[in-house]
């Protein structure tokens, strides 16, 4: 899958997204090493602790599917701030695939890349 049609498949599970609180719709797509995609968005609730995130819904929907390989994920948000991936979000990620490509886009469209390890240095793991 290229990469606007990852964007657009973040975008797309952007509109489901539950957010009465922040008011801010958040979508991600992730791309498996075998090149299957998995959506999800942000899914908030009045106990903000139990809120998740746009990206571990992906996540865990193809972790849920037998998928443990990953290529790279985009998160696309409705707001004018790139939608950088939380701190529990990066330490979730990370666990997969630290080598993973991170593409953040806003609704100008306007993207930054990134490698997932380089947004967090020196990451909790047992070896």
């Amino acid at each position: 899958m290229n990469e606007e049609n990852l964007i657009m498949t973040a975008k797309e599970a952007s509109r489901h997204s539950h957010s009465p609180y922040s008011r801010t719709r958040v979508g991600a797509a992730i791309l498996t090493a075998n090149g299957d995609v998995f959506s999800g968005c942000n899914i908030e609730n009045s106990s903000y602790g139990l809120t998740i995130c746009a990206e571990r819904v992906a996540l865990f929907n193809a972790v849920s599917s037998g998928h443990k390989s990953f290529k790279g994920i985009a998160i696309y948000s409705d707001s004018d701030v790139y939608p950088m991936p939380c701190g529990s979000c990066r330490q979730v990620l990370v666990e997969f695939a630290p080598e993973m490509e991170v593409l953040v886009v806003g609704r100008d469209g306007k993207r930054k890349k990134y490698v997932l390890e380089d947004l967090l240095k020196d990451y909790f793991r047992i070896e």
